[in-house]
């Protein structure tokens, strides 16, 4: 496919895992790609090379989504193209405590990291961006796409901690928000995964804790699958083609039914 062929596209956080794989997609159907890492800079320059083996011109650029000056970098590169057409705020950081009843699991630094990359980030992207979303709309008449990578942890209240699902739903609601007051010229969505068989997993527990774990996910869902990475891509996608065209304000499960069950 290449239906989006000739379109600007920034994902932040796309280094390694689901960024890393919605930026190759993205490649793969036409989009040129603005890569963004804060740390793994041998990871990001994978995933260029990956988006490039597929046809795209890449940009990658470090840059802390907490920071405005970070936003504004960003920014910047996808000004030398004179638009952006496709925002993807995917960078998000967690704290792992994982019983949620242990109030002294979590500090107030914990809160305000947490807050200050999963919920002020992807504000601060917008508000870097917004004019070049705008240009985009303006030039081609499409709506620009917005999409946030939220998690069911933020619909659920489950998760790696409470500030973390805390974080996810004050995502959710600011997708709302910025949908209404961004419309017609920008969509904004959420996309709201389950488990995902990525480092942010496998770097909190050893090998055969992760192995466990997805044994567990696979026995509790209901479609009876652990998703990776590219499965969640895959729905991801719909809400930046012109397949979702009409759609903006809306918040996806993509969990094999896990909020099913829970």
């Amino acid at each position: 496919m290449s239906d989006l062929e000739g379109r600007i596209a920034l994902v932040t956080g796309s280094a390694t895992g689901l960024g890393r794989s919605m930026a190759v997609k993205l490649a793969e159907r036409g989009a040129d790609v603005i890569v963004n890492y804060s740390r793994s800079v041998a990871e990001a320059e994978e995933t260029a090379d990956l988006c490039r083996a597929a046809g795209s011109q890449v940009q990658v650029v470090k840059a802390n989504v907490a920071d405005p000056a970070g936003c504004a970098a960003l920014a910047a590169a996808a000004a030398q193209r004179g638009r952006l057409d496709i925002l993807v705020n995917n960078a998000g950081i967690t704290r792992h405590a994982a019983d949620h009843s242990d109030l002294n699991a979590l500090s107030k630094a914990d809160f305000m990291d947490t807050y200050e990359v999963n919920v002020v980030g992807p504000y601060l992207m917008l508000q870097a961006t917004k004019p070049l979303l705008e240009a985009a709309y303006a030039t081609t008449g499409r709506a620009s796409a917005v999409l946030n990578t939220s998690s069911i942890a933020g619909i659920k209240g489950v998760g790696s901690s409470v500030a973390y699902a805390a974080s996810k739903g004050a995502l959710n609601t600011m997708t709302l928000s910025l949908a209404r007051a961004l419309a017609p010229a920008i969509r904004v969505n959420a996309i709201c995964p389950g488990f995902i068989g990525t480092r942010w997993f496998k770097d909190a527990m050893d090998e055969g804790a992760f192995e466990s774990k997805v044994r567990m996910i696979e026995a509790k869902t209901p479609l009876g699958v652990a998703s990776g990475p590219d499965d969640i891509a895959d729905a991801a996608l719909f809400f930046v083609s012109d397949a979702a065209r009409h759609v903006t304000g809306e918040m996806m499960l993509v969990d094999a039914g896990m909020h099913l069950v829970l």
